[in-house]
């Protein structure tokens, strides 16, 4: 599997696959037991430069209602990284999460706790977090869970603007690889095998995507788009 710089790629598969393993071993919270993993050229044993990744959680609905921070400051967290927890802050750093809220359009909702948002802004907020440390990859795993249809087409259409206007490169964990067919370049499939698909239309309809969840896969990829 390799990712070229300005990709953007969509990995999907079953529960149990393997694609939490792949993301946490591409975030060096796991180490291969054996092959090889190289991050910007790099071993990943060796790899320091994670502020280089962004990463969006599957989970972002599940924060805290109670919890006290505003939208500033959860997306000022995403900074971290890139300067270091006990570094003071910079006129870059101010800068960056300015520019990652912008690009979110979530500025105008920055004194607002976190809690108090709706499925679709917190979705963007945590967006915003990743992008704020200035990545050059941005990772997403399943961040769609629980957000509202309008909001998730909104949600695409920003990771469009970021992966064709900024060239950020990005990989997308979903199970829903229909609605970005058009967008993405090519296509993931995990289950415990890695298949890559160059082109992810094709894929949603061939018969190693049948085999890899069991169903018609034809049928997957209508649902998809209506």
């Amino acid at each position: 599997m390799t990712v070229h710089k300005g990709e953007y790629c969509a990995i999907i598969g079953p529960n149990g696959g393997g694609k939490t393993t792949l993301i946490r071993l591409l975030l060096g919270l796991e180490q291969a037991d054996k092959g090889e993993i190289r991050l910007f050229g790099v071993d990943h044993k060796k790899f320091k430069a994670y502020d280089k990744i962004g990463y969006v959680p599957q989970r972002v609905m599940q924060i805290d209602t109670s919890f006290p921070a505003t939208v500033f400051e959860v997306v000022k967290m995403g900074r971290i990284a890139k300067r270091g927890l006990f570094s003071r802050e910079k006129p870059e750093d101010r800068a960056a999460v300015e520019d990652a809220m912008h690009k979110m359009d979530v500025q105008h909702l920055r004194e607002k706790r976190i809690g108090e948002l709706s499925g679709g802004q917190r979705q963007r907020v945590m967006i915003a977090r990743a992008l704020a440390s200035k990545p050059e990859v941005l990772i997403l795993d399943e961040p769609n869970t629980g957000v509202d249809q309008h909001s998730q087409q909104r949600f695409y259409a920003l990771l469009r603007e970021l992966n064709r206007e900024d060239r950020l490169t990005i990989i997308f964990i979903t199970h829903d690889v229909g609605v970005i067919a058009d967008d993405i370049g090519r296509l993931f499939t995990i289950n415990q095998t890695l298949l890559t698909c160059n082109n992810p239309k094709e894929a949603l309809s061939c018969s190693e995507m049948s085999k890899l969840y069991g169903i018609d896969a034809h049928s997957l990829h209508q649902h998809h788009h209506h």
